[in-house]
């Protein structure tokens, strides 16, 4: 026989059962936005959902309807990666700086997935395993320390969660590129337009 198995310390799981043929049009996951590390999370659909939106963008990139399956580590490190402060109004998020943040939200969840996930207090992977990714995190659980940019890493709260950034690499105003980044420079990636 099969075992299926759910250990949910942190009580966000549930477990149904549901024909294939109406994943789609199930309701949990008809509300859904695209998978992070699929191909319809873009630079463009990121700039529809974040039109004219005030909200913080780190608030908007944990809504599941906009991206499933991104929680507040990942945000964190993405948007830390991409040099956009988590504070900052989505709808001010330029292009250019989204084809930043797309390639620095797949690059964080494979790396995450390829160490065996962050494991933190009560997490383990289904063999009993930890995951090993809190040993990449770049500002996630590092308030007070100092960042290779030359900033610190502060934590605050917000929207009910912490979020953690380093105040001059991650300009809320203007995302900038700050010279001398080399520890830990900018995805390169060019965009026609913006």
């Amino acid at each position: 026989g099969h075992v299926l198995a759910l250990n949910d310390a942190r009580r966000f799981g549930s477990v149904d059962l549901v024909e294939t043929a109406k994943l789609d049009s199930w309701p949990a996951f008809a509300a859904l936005g695209p998978e992070p590390l699929g191909p319809d999370l873009t630079p463009a659909l990121l700039a529809r959902a974040f039109a004219k939106r005030s909200a913080p963008v780190k608030t908007l990139l944990l809504d599941q309807r906009i991206v499933c399956g991104l929680g507040n580590i990942y945000v964190c490190e993405a948007l830390h990666r991409a040099h956009i402060s988590p504070q900052r109004a989505a709808g001010a998020v330029k292009r250019r700086e989204l084809a930043l943040l797309v390639p620095a939200i797949k690059d964080v969840l494979s790396e995450s997935i390829a160490a065996g996930g962050s494991t933190i207090r009560d997490y383990a992977q289904p063999n009993g395993e930890l995951g090993y990714f809190a040993a990449n995190w770049r500002v996630y659980g590092r308030e007070g320390e100092a960042c290779p940019c030359g900033g610190t890493v502060t934590r605050i709260a917000q929207g009910g969660r912490h979020l953690h950034n380093v105040d001059n690499r991650q300009a809320a105003e203007k995302t900038r590129v700050v010279a001398g980044l080399a520890a830990h420079p900018p995805v390169a990636r060019r965009v026609a337009g913006d």
